[in-house]
């Protein structure tokens, strides 16, 4: 009798082992479906190998991630540095981690429409995203040739709002994003003008931003996620056509082509570089233009916080 109640209280017990991925270790992520962003995507794919569960959800724009990071709803976002620069300008409790692509963006225009330059875009009907790194840099742009928002027609649409207004020649020129740049330019309706690149801001890094709380108070899962997150970046960066499977099938479900994929990963390849530097100099422009409308621009050696990263480098042997 004993020894069936040993057994019995053994059976019970088992029915109330905790699972493997505690719900502290379930890391809520905001993406955007981007080329060079997709990354960040696939850290879900290999998250059980990490010991970890990633509640993945894809957002329209990153000042979008920005508000569910301060809503609470979110541990992890992955933006263009803009967006998390203008929060933290506004006293968002957030920091930057890490960076996972560089570049993504070209300022493209019709091909009839004999723009050449930066210069050109005088009077010219100029199509970007509000509050997006292009929107900085085609302000950097424009400030090296003296022109002021005035001087342009502005006209402020999504980034797949932007294609189809340069298809329907409903503006002149825009300042877009990758993969959509490259298939305005494969598809015949876009020409490249400049990849945006000479400027203060250098070639931009996209950001890995962590809440503060996150960061703080849950430091062994945010370390094991970055553990993660450098994994699935040194996948994609050691295994292209990894990356251009997950991206042109699971991604954009067959809407962009491999060669499309090639010649965005040209133009925004993917990285794990990040440093304070690049985050004051594109403050420092953003606060010049008035990019980002930050009550107090932050001093970027407060809030960029790399030690997760360099660590998990380190650990995984990835430069």
């Amino acid at each position: 009798m004993l020894q069936r109640l040993r057994l019995a209280a053994l059976a019970a017990a088992t029915l109330f082992v905790p699972s493997v991925v505690s719900a502290q270790e379930v890391v809520r992520v905001g993406n955007l479906k981007l080329a060079h962003f997709a990354g960040v995507s696939y850290v879900k794919e290999i998250a059980k190998s990490c010991g970890l569960t990633v509640d993945l959800k894809i957002f329209a724009k990153g000042p979008d991630i920005m508000q569910a990071m301060l809503a609470g709803e979110l541990d992890v976002g992955a933006t263009a540095s803009e967006a998390a620069i203008s929060a933290r300008g506004n006293g968002a409790p957030v920091y930057i981690v890490g960076g996972f692509a560089k570049g993504g963006a070209r300022l493209l225009a019709t091909p009839d429409s004999g723009i050449k330059s930066a210069a050109d875009l005088k009077g010219k009907k100029v199509g970007v995203t509000r509050g997006s790194i292009q929107e900085v840099l085609l302000g950097a742009e424009m400030a090296k040739h003296g022109l002021k928002a005035k001087d342009v027609n502005l006209i402020y649409l999504g980034y797949p709002d932007l294609n189809q207004a340069l298809l329907q020649k409903q503006v002149d020129a825009i300042m877009q994003t990758e993969p959509q740049s490259s298939q305005a330019i494969a598809r015949g309706f876009g020409v490249e003008v400049i990849k945006p690149y000479d400027t203060p801001v250098g070639t931009p890094i996209r950001t890995l931003v962590m809440t503060e709380t996150f960061y703080k108070d849950h430091s062994k899962v945010a370390a094991k996620f970055m553990e993660c997150f450098v994994k699935a970046q040194k996948t994609f960066i050691d295994d292209p056509k990894t990356a251009e499977t997950f991206v042109t099938q699971d991604v954009f479900k067959g809407q962009v082509t491999g060669a499309e994929f090639q010649e965005a990963l040209a133009n925004s390849p993917y990285t794990l570089e990040m440093s304070a530097d690049h985050i004051q100099k594109t403050t420092d422009v953003m606060a010049e233009h008035g990019i980002g409308k930050m009550s107090k621009p932050a001093k970027a050696t407060d809030w960029v916080k790399l030690d997760l990263l360099e660590a998990a480098k380190a650990s995984a042997g990835a430069k």
